[in-house]
């Protein structure tokens, strides 16, 4: 791959600009490449480190024909067709941070089956998160919550919320301010990168356990 630049302030200025085609057209410009190059990195990586080829999904907003994008992603999962319904990984960016995520979001009809799993390994969950990931239960709002102040009651709840509650959702991952000097620098971003998707892989691998897609 080419040399993987990180992502500017230009980047999530885009979540400024007004208008749905103005800003798509800068979401193409200016971040999509780099989206474009993280998934020539990822996706045979993360088919490494999961044992299942990972395909890339770069978020298109195509549905979209009034309100503008307030994120953008790319998405890597087990299925060449989509995302949605898997669990998956994301790398993205909201206007004022950068996202990574082990995600399971309201599509997926293996909610139940995942949260099960997660549930009876929660205390190595426990010791495989750092304190410092977040953990959030909507890919649809920029809030989350570190793991040092959920805690395991409070983790655990998320976890039960994903098997009870249709709509519920399990996100995973890391959070890195747009203000953060390392977001411009991709060799010491894309290794952070690197070494937040080995700690969700293994949480993607222990909930994935006796799923069948």
């Amino acid at each position: 791959m080419s040399t993987f630049t990180g992502f500017s302030q230009e980047a999530f200025d885009v979540f400024t600009i007004d208008g749905l085609d103005a800003r798509m057209e800068k979401i193409i410009s200016v971040i999509r490449p780099s989206f474009e190059q993280l998934g020539q990195h990822f996706a045979p990586s993360l088919s490494a480190l999961t044992g299942e080829e990972m395909f890339t999904h770069i978020a298109k907003h195509a549905r979209r024909t009034v309100n503008p994008p307030k994120d953008t992603w790319v998405a890597f999962a087990a299925d060449k067709r989509g995302y949605k319904k898997h669990p998956h990984f994301q790398i993205g960016l909201w206007g004022t941070h950068l996202f990574v995520w082990y995600a399971v979001i309201y599509e997926s009809p293996f909610k139940e089956q995942i949260a099960e799993r997660l549930e009876t390994e929660i205390d190595q969950i426990m010791q495989l998160i750092p304190n410092d990931f977040h953990w959030s239960p909507d890919h649809m709002q920029p809030a989350s919550t570190p793991q040092a102040e959920l805690g395991k009651d409070g983790v655990l709840a998320l976890i039960k919320r994903l098997k009870q509650v249709k709509k519920a959702e399990l996100l995973c991952g890391l959070t890195i301010p747009c203000d953060d000097s390392i977001l411009a620098d991709g060799e010491r971003l894309l290794k952070k990168l690197d070494e937040t998707m080995a700690i969700l892989a293994r949480l993607y691998n222990m909930g994935k356990t006796g799923i069948h897609v």
